[in-house]
């Protein structure tokens, strides 16, 4: 049961430093302490060709918000090719990844559910931009409960999709005023 006694208004905002997780720039947008465990939210750039390792998640769904740059993810085989204004889901159980297509970075916003995902991040995460340790990756995450399967699955043109949606927003669905 939650208890909203240990719940307090919190706000993030764009001047918050970076930290570097996996030698990206991220701002922990709000962690497991500041939502009472309910979330995590994570905003991350990435320059373009970044990919993330394939892994799976045992203990919290994950789903993705894509506000800069073009992107390809993977979940449970099938790829997706995603613009801003798409959302991509990744429950948990369900192998995923993702990586930075074209010329231009992408910036995303990560959000997983329960809250603690975040603990991960600051753990693995270096005050200066560095590669990542995988032998140190591949540890911290099994203390987490995330398993590293190794680089993303080959991307086969006959297993992307691409979200028709995702170019559409409010302003688009908003009626014209008199």
């Amino acid at each position: 049961m939650i208890t909203t006694e240990r719940l307090r208004p919190f706000v993030n905002t764009t001047e918050e430093p970076p930290i570097y997780f996996l030698g990206l720039p991220t701002i922990l947008r709000a962690t497991g302490e500041t939502t009472n465990g309910q979330f995590g939210l994570v905003e991350n750039l990435m320059p373009t060709g970044f990919a993330s390792p394939y892994h799976v998640h045992h203990l919290e769904d994950e789903a993705f918000y894509v506000l800069e740059g073009d992107m390809a993810f993977v979940c449970g085989g099938t790829w997706t090719v995603a613009g801003p204004g798409t959302f991509v889901f990744g429950p948990r159980e369900v192998p995923h990844g993702f990586k930075v297509l074209g010329d231009a970075p992408a910036r995303l916003l990560l959000l997983c559910v329960p809250g603690g995902f975040d603990q991960f991040v600051m753990e693995m995460s270096e005050a200066t931009p560095a590669p990542p340790d995988v032998a140190k990756l591949t540890a911290v995450a099994a203390k987490y409960s995330v398993d590293i399967l190794g680089p993303l699955p080959d991307q086969t043109d006959g297993t992307a999709s691409t979200s028709a949606r995702s170019a559409a927003s409010l302003k688009d669905a908003a009626p014209a005023s008199a």
